[in-house]
């Protein structure tokens, strides 16, 4: 099926593995280090940035024979705000405790360099389907750092995983993995992990 023919698959994959947001350009960094300290947070900012990026990529691609390019910009910042809104009023509505600890960093999405970087490079230039797909593609690699240093983080800094205790009672909590430092630590070591797989020396 054309849908999901070989180029529009690699546009779906290649976010997860050799064109990753945080992995191989290095963005979107500071969120991740941000909400990471346990992984119900995590997994919910991950969730909230791949529905974020994925609609609003497709709006973009539909209008974006329309668009004045001198006000491109503002545009797509105007329709990132819109869906950041609503993403808001929905965790406040259903999960108030993690939009709570969650705080200023939703609102943030807005600037989030990974969304409007693929509105600028891909939707602008591509029709919805593969923008779509694009938005899926990125949000999830994103979704996916933000899981595992979450995990990391509060399995070893507090002994549970979604507030349930995983570690025995006779483990002793590492209080340096709640700290914002180890994040980036463990960012640090994902990153070099994955460039050693995926980038490989002439």
């Amino acid at each position: 099926m054309a849908l999901f023919s070989k180029k529009n698959r690699e546009v779906f994959t290649n976010p997860l593995n050799i064109d990753h947001p945080i992995l191989g350009q290095v963005l979107g960094i500071c969120s991740a280090l941000a909400v990471t300290s346990q992984l119900k947070p995590a997994i919910v900012m991950g969730l909230a940035v791949t529905v974020i990026t994925a609609f609003s990529n497709v709006i973009i691609s539909i209008i974006r024979n329309t668009i004045p390019n001198r006000i491109r910009i503002v545009v797509q910042l105007v329709v990132v705000a819109a869906l950041v809104t609503i993403v808001s009023q929905i965790l406040k509505a259903f999960a108030y405790d993690v939009s709570v600890q969650l705080s200023v960093y939703v609102g943030l999405i807005i600037t989030n360099c990974i969304l409007m970087g693929r509105l600028e490079a891909f939707a602008m230039m591509n029709k919805p389907w593969p923008s779509f797909l694009d938005g899926v593609g990125n949000g999830l690699g994103y979704a996916m750092i933000l899981v595992i240093v979450g995990a990391v983080r509060e399995l070893l800094g507090r002994g549970t995983l979604l507030g349930l205790q995983v570690l025995p009672d006779g483990y002793v909590n590492n209080g340096m993995m709640t700290m914002p430092a180890m994040a980036l630590i463990l960012v640090g070591c994902v990153i070099w992990v994955h460039r050693a797989f995926f980038y490989k020396e002439k």
